[in-house]
């Protein structure tokens, strides 16, 4: 880092309610220069709270690229910056890793304030496991697109979680039941830390049901049970069983993999030896030549 560069400063603002902010960062927000904010109305509301007088710029998914430059510029001029989003930990579903790229490649400091983060907050809330878990954030707004990536899940083993806006809730909802099946455990998230804060946590089917029947307003995020792992297992042996082995061999063949690694694999996913499944292939190989 150059001595006369600035830094910028990644801070975490409240999700909701605007206690929810660490000493750390009303300190860094009264300090820095200039405050580089999602949307510059919304964060006036938190500086005016905490009586912080700052100039505020743009920084949002449509301008990201344009702005990126005159932070750049404005932060090796030697003032410092703040990066904020609307509520949350900037970079979580919002922009931001672009400019921290580009940040690090011309050696500026980069430092992150901790704080609230609807994600997190979402997941301790749930109920359903915390050990792993994955952030899958909002997805597509194209039909096939969304039940693709729901589809690509289907045998994922982890805690899964969404962001999800109020007018797709139960369309999103509809697919999770069609891919996951009506008996998945999900929690719902909704209003979290202010007054109207609501968990609701029961399997798909029923969930449904539940916001068929009330209004749905506030953002929400959407925990999602993984599949059970012993579920999984039993699933697949049945299926490794069930296909014909030269359809395997094929499938493991067209990855790219030597005669040698697709019985060894076979062998695994079956259960037997490598002999067993050798001798088969060479019997099913005569009765296809004969």
């Amino acid at each position: 880092m150059q001595p006369n560069f600035g830094k910028i400063y990644i801070v975490a603002t409240p999700i909701g309610n605007l206690s929810d902010i660490t000493y750390r960062a009303v300190s860094v927000l009264k300090n820095v220069d200039l405050v580089a904010a999602e949307d510059t109305r919304n964060t006036k509301k938190l500086l005016d709270c905490y009586d912080i007088k700052k100039k505020l710029i743009s920084y949002h998914e449509h301008n990201k690229y344009d702005k990126a430059k005159n932070i750049i510029d404005k932060l090796k001029s030697g003032l410092d910056i703040a990066l904020v989003t609307d509520a949350g930990t900037p970079l979580i579903s919002d922009p931001g890793y672009e400019l921290v790229n580009m940040l690090q490649n011309e050696g500026i400091k980069v430092e992150s304030i901790p704080g609230p983060c609807a994600l997190i907050n979402a997941l301790v809330l749930s109920g359903i496991d915390t050990r792993e878990f994955i952030f899958v954030g909002f997805l597509s707004i194209d039909n096939k697109e969304r039940k693709n990536k729901l589809n690509s899940l289907v045998s994922e083993t982890r805690t899964m979680v969404f962001y999800m806006s109020p007018h797709k809730l139960l369309k999103f909802l509809e697919d999770m039941k069609d891919v996951f099946g009506s008996e998945r455990n999900i929690s719902i998230c909704r209003e979290m830390t202010k007054i109207h804060e609501e968990v609701i946590k029961d399997n798909i089917e029923n969930v449904i049901q539940h916001f068929t029947e009330h209004d749905i307003k506030g953002e929400f995020v959407v925990v999602v049970e993984g599949k059970n792992e012993k579920e999984l297992k039993i699933e697949n042996e049945e299926y490794y069983n069930n296909i014909d082995i030269n359809d395997l061999y094929n499938d493991l063949s067209k990855q790219g993999k030597n005669d040698k690694e697709i019985i060894k694999e076979i062998a695994k996913l079956r259960g037997v030896a490598k002999n067993d499944i050798y001798k088969l292939l060479k019997v099913k190989e005569n009765k296809n030549g004969s």
